[in-house]
């Protein structure tokens, strides 16, 4: 099973991403169960594995916060691959991050390689033009989903398909009431 963690997203704020998908040929845009804030990726864990990542998941203590998302980008340089919605600056949602992230290697996993930069993939791009891709990130520059309250945070599991991922949350970790 691939496992990974993240914030689910509220119905508005998926609205939202729904509403500006579009305009650029090539790409495959994320279905609305597949919108959400990754946290840490986990990668393949079998039934032992995934309950010592529960157990650590579960220890995890963090207060619920208020997060916003705002702009666009992708990722990619000379060659665009993906398109994303950034995330506005959270110190709560890095020190979630970190926790997450600490848990997780004291249970034996190796660190994430990469450094953390939040966002909320939009499409997956094969071929796409960088001009229509530049011009998809001029036209929703201002792009922002308004604040919304995160309370919680989810281990998913994922499955490969031919139409891409579906994801299935295996379990919710709530977050301490301020």
């Amino acid at each position: 099973m691939r496992l990974f963690v993240a914030v689910a997203l509220p119905d508005p704020v998926v609205e939202s991403l729904l509403a500006i998908q579009g305009g650029v040929p090539g790409a495959r845009w994320q279905t609305r169960e597949q919108l959400h804030l990754t946290l840490r990726f986990i990668g393949e864990a079998d039934g032992l594995r995934t309950a010592a990542i529960h157990d650590a998941l579960t220890s995890i203590s963090a207060p619920a916060f208020s997060l916003e998302l705002k702009g666009v980008g992708f990722f990619g340089g000379r060659t665009p691959r993906d398109l994303w919605a950034g995330v506005a600056a959270s110190e709560p949602l890095n020190h979630l991050q970190r926790k997450i992230e600490s848990a997780l290697q004291r249970i034996g996993l190796e660190p994430e390689s990469r450094k953390y930069t939040p966002h909320v993939t939009l499409a997956r791009l094969k071929g796409s033009q960088k001009g229509r891709v530049l011009d998809f990130l001029a036209g929703h520059a201002l792009y922002s989903s308004g604040p919304f309250a995160v309370d919680s945070f989810i281990l998913y599991s994922s499955k490969m398909t031919s139409d891409g991922s579906i994801y299935r949350a295996e379990k919710a970790y709530r977050l301490a009431k301020g």
